[in-house]
């Protein structure tokens, strides 16, 4: 007998209700305890109640392992949850004189979709593992692609240096050759200072041409660092505005040596010109201090006839000091009734004008035959 159980709705563990469609295939059997049995049970019935009495025995127990179980396990695993039912089942009906030879779950369903959500989820979920392993592959082949163009710019750069080192090897030799000639030639021909004097600018011209090559070398390195850190950006996909912020950086640091280079040959330059201007400063004031020394000498030997010499020359400047303010003065009145007492003040002035000199410079000018003759001075 075929028989088909079926229970609707049936609450699961987890609250879910599921209808659950089987097929059974039964049949009485024929030892004769067990025929016996059915026979007792139900002799007088026909098919059709035999198959009702089999049928609400299987429902029964279907429902009530529904309830025992979670709709990932009854959906996920028919087999195991088919092979419950028949163990479960099979004594009650073995106990009627029926024996169940298979029993199988033909659908499942519910009315709230459930199901078709844990299907969803279960997509996605593959998708989403798909979606990573093709990222994941993109992004190793990406890393290996980068890889193999680092060790052939690596390979590249090595053998340019190489090249280079073997330019840079012949050019020395060449120099060397010509510098022995140079040297030769220059002890012939030339003083040994003079000859000093161009190996030392040799040896300043080629140390300064090492600098430049070792810096060009530096800035080739370090474009090629930058390029291989761009590439390296690009290769593990970093999100453009940190490219761009590391491309700024990079452009900062390139103008901050710049402004670094352009300070030091300013400050350069300031150095030169502030040893010239003491230079000259010093030049000026050895030739100062000169004078100074021969003027002293000069002194020192005509003794108090250049002293003299010096007083006299003062002497219309500081007649010229002490008559300024007399320069503001329109007319200066004299008031006397006799023009000699106007002479003797003349006079008297004239006489005391050695006397003001002596104690302002210690010169003595009525020893001067002039002077004497002037003012009347008896020594």
């Amino acid at each position: 007998m075929t028989l088909q159980p079926r229970c609707e709705d049936v609450e699961t563990a987890e609250g879910v209700a599921l209808t659950v469609t089987g097929v059974a295939q039964v049949k009485i059997m024929t030892e004769k305890e067990l025929l016996a049995v059915a026979c007792e049970q139900f002799l007088g019935k026909n098919v059709q109640d035999i198959k009702n009495v089999v049928l609400q025995t299987l429902e029964g127990h279907l429902r009530s392992i529904l309830g025992t179980l979670t709709v990932e396990q009854i959906y996920q695993d028919r087999d195991q949850f088919a092979k419950l039912v028949r163990e479960v089942a099979a004594p009650d009906v073995g106990r009627m004189g029926i024996e169940i030879l298979s029993f199988t779950i033909k659908d499942v369903y519910d009315k709230v979709d459930y199901l078709s959500s844990l299907g969803k989820t279960q997509t996605a979920v593959v998708q989403r593992d798909a979606d990573i392993g093709v990222a994941e592959a993109e992004r190793d082949a990406g890393i290996r692609e980068a890889e193999c163009k680092k060790e052939m710019l690596d390979v590249k750069f090595m053998a340019d240096t190489k090249i280079a080192d073997s330019k840079r090897a012949f050019e020395l030799q060449k120099s060397a050759f010509s510098e022995e000639v140079n040297i030769k030639t220059a002890e012939a021909q030339l003083a040994y200072e003079l000859q000093g004097a161009r190996e030392q600018q040799k040896i300043r011209q080629e140390e300064i041409e090492i600098e430049v090559v070792q810096r060009k070398k530096q800035i080739a390195v370090e474009a090629q660092e930058i390029l291989r850190t761009d590439k390296e950006l690009i290769a593990t996909v970093r999100r453009p505005a940190e490219a761009e912020a590391h491309r700024i950086q990079q452009i900062a640091e390139g103008e901050k040596v710049k402004q670094v280079l352009l300070a030091q040959a300013e400050a350069e330059k300031i150095r030169k010109i502030g040893e010239a201007e003491a230079a000259v400063i010093e030049a000026m004031g050895k030739a100062e201090a000169e004078r100074m020394k021969l003027k002293a000498e000069a002194y020192q030997k005509y003794g108090d006839a250049a002293k003299m010499a010096l007083v006299l020359e003062a002497l219309p400047q500081i007649a010229a000091k002490i008559a300024a303010p007399l320069t503001k003065v329109d007319e200066i009145v004299v008031l006397s009734g006799d023009n000699s007492k106007v002479t003797s003040e003349v006079n008297r002035l004239l006489a005391e004008l050695p006397a003001s000199v002596h104690a302002l410079t210690g010169v003595d000018l009525s020893k001067i035959p002039l002077i004497k003759k002037a003012t009347g001075v008896q020594v």
